[in-house]
């Protein structure tokens, strides 16, 4: 693999990293090695096919169909994705595979949202993961653009990056040397953007004293926490969503900047948020800052009983199951006191 260019993101006191490599990314070599290799793959097929990365690293001795017998952690019901054991190959330069394996591909800009919501979980906890490497997902078989998905790729990765999440070199390898040129230049202007538009003031003042991520089919429910809410303290500036939000996006623009601007996150779980892609995007933003934060950022209210990720669990929550007139009043006491 050849490294084309570098965008660096500063974090707080880490230095992170965007990189585009050209090159054969089932063939990382030893300097390069990485913690987490990501493959793409429709649901349960795992076919090795001519041009396919699953096909190339079946030619280097590495079978998917193998590794998914085995799976790790299984989180395509949450997040589309799989997590192999550690690879035992003396020519496999990453520690694991990460499967990406939607039921439904959307756009690009889906796509790409799909794929970090991915990493987010393995961020944390007992998996350390500090190095990752993926193709242009999506710019094969699938049709979409070599330009949009690196743009995609590149944007959200500048993106997590600058939120914090733990990730030391994003590689995003593109396998057509005949297209790096163009790809190259594409790569050049969103680096010239980003280092243009760095600040790194930061935002000690908040427009609102708390954002509520929630799904819509819990209005109701959502709507007597608010209430109870400003009943305690009137005085409350909270950023609550009427709007049905396009999950096409990779995310939406405006969201994120109130979640920048709120100094608490209140997350109402449930089945119906657990199956949004944008309440999810919200919670993984949210956390981030939350583990920055000296006294925390997110608030979670269980709200209907829901199978949730490990990385969510461990989070204390105030329990309101199922749904509880009385009981979401009480926690809306209790909740002021953080406010």
């Amino acid at each position: 693999m050849e490294l084309i260019d570098t965008i660096t993101v500063r974090h707080q006191e880490h230095e992170r990293h965007v990189m585009l490599y050209v090159g054969d990314l089932s063939s990382i070599p030893q300097h390069e090695s990485v913690d987490l290799l990501i493959v793409s793959a429709f649901p349960n097929d795992y076919i090795p096919t001519r041009t396919s990365l699953i096909g190339a690293l079946n030619r280097k001795g590495i079978s998917i169909a193998q590794l998914a017998r085995d799976k790790e952690v299984d989180l395509r019901k949450f997040s589309s994705c799989w997590l192999s054991r550690p690879i035992e190959h003396p020519d496999a330069y990453f520690h694991r595979v990460l499967c990406f394996e939607p039921q439904h591909r959307g756009t690009a800009p889906e796509v790409v949202g799909d794929v970090f919501r991915s990493i987010v979980p393995f961020t944390a906890g007992n998996h350390s993961i500090s190095q990752v490497a993926m193709p242009l997902l999506a710019a094969g078989d699938q049709g979409e653009s070599s330009e949009v998905m690196l743009e995609m790729l590149v944007t959200a990765s500048l993106h997590w990056l600058s939120l914090g999440m733990p990730l030391g070199q994003i590689k995003i390898v593109v396998r057509d040397s005949s297209c790096i040129h163009l790809l190259h230049e594409t790569f050049g202007r969103l680096k010239r953007q980003f280092m243009h538009g760095t600040d790194d003031t930061g935002n000690d003042h908040f427009r609102f004293d708390v954002f509520i991520s929630y799904s819509q089919k819990n209005r109701s429910e959502v709507d007597q926490l608010v209430e109870h809410l400003i009943d305690s303290q009137p005085s409350l500036r909270i950023f609550l969503d009427r709007l049905e939000l396009n999950s096409g996006a990779a995310w939406q623009q405006h969201i994120f900047e109130c979640l920048d601007d709120s100094r608490k996150v209140i997350c109402a779980f449930s089945p119906d948020y657990m199956a949004s892609k944008i309440c999810k995007e919200e919670f993984n933003i949210a956390l981030f800052r939350h583990r920055e934060t000296e006294n925390g950022v997110l608030l979670p209210v269980y709200l209907f009983t829901a199978e949730l990720p490990t990385y969510m669990k461990l989070l204390q929550y105030q329990d309101v199951r199922e749904g509880s007139s009385d009981r979401i009043a009480e926690v809306a006491a209790q909740l002021v006191k953080y406010l």
